[in-house]
């Protein structure tokens, strides 16, 4: 769900701010499950991961040598760390930078985001996907946990599904250290709403239902007051010339 919906208002934005069909230079952050790097390879373009985790690494790497020949010519995986970019890449290496699901790990975005910042190119779109600290309150409150919903309530602190102690972030915070950074905020979205309290090991809904299901999410994402407390914000900034 998350990586559908991410993935749709990425692509609304390259699209936005890049000529269809060019082929871009991509940096992806924080690669993960690498969902979003695959994809965008596939799509045509050239791109660059970079992972910290060995055993991430070890799993991409795996997942690269399935697909065919041409997309593996097209990624490179790259082991280090977002907080040190500045020593893996020089200034306006890419046209987008995704930093997903990474900024929660950190104990203070704002280096971490001018060092992306640093190495998009002029133009370039910076993808951001965080913890919603607005939000936090929700998820506890709509299982029935009232002490935790209380205690979440002004807090940017949490523990996440897998029990580590994790950070969220503020929109306007996030949009006031994106222009410092030479990157403002261009659009944001809400991600998962109405399924963020729905437990990760349930069956998933048939395909019709599925298919409802992501337009619901995906117009709550585009809709106030309903995209300011999703669980996740999907923020998109670019780089000023």
């Amino acid at each position: 769900m998350r990586q559908e919906l991410v993935a749709r208002q990425l692509d609304e934005r390259i699209a936005a701010h890049h000529p269809v069909g060019r082929r871009l230079r991509v940096l992806d952050a924080g690669l993960g499950q690498g969902v979003q790097a695959l994809r965008l390879a596939r799509a045509g373009h050239e791109v660059t991961a970079l992972e910290p985790d060995p055993a991430a690494l070890a799993a991409a790497r795996a997942a690269v040598a399935r697909e065919p020949a041409g997309i593996q010519e097209r990624i490179r995986l790259v082991q280090g760390d977002a907080r040190d970019i500045g020593a893996h890449f020089p200034p306006g290496t890419f046209d987008v930078v995704l930093c997903h699901g990474v900024l929660m790990y950190v104990p203070e975005p704002a280096p971490v985001l001018a060092g992306l910042a640093r190495v998009l190119a002029a133009g370039g779109l910076l993808s951001l996907v965080v913890r919603n600290a607005d939000a936090l309150a929700l998820r506890p409150g709509l299982a029935g946990d009232w002490d935790a919903a209380l205690a979440a309530f002004g807090s940017t602190t949490y523990t996440s599904r897998l029990g580590l102690p994790v950070r969220a972030d503020r929109l306007t915070d996030l949009s006031a250290a994106l222009t410092g950074v030479g990157a403002p905020l261009d659009r944001w979205y809400g991600v998962r709403l109405f399924t963020d309290p729905v437990a990760d090991d349930r069956p998933p809904p048939a395909p019709e239902v599925l298919e409802r299901l992501l337009a619901a999410e995906e117009r709550a994402g585009r809709t106030d007051p309903y995209r300011a407390v999703a669980a996740l914000l999907h923020l998109c900034g670019v780089r000023r010339s």
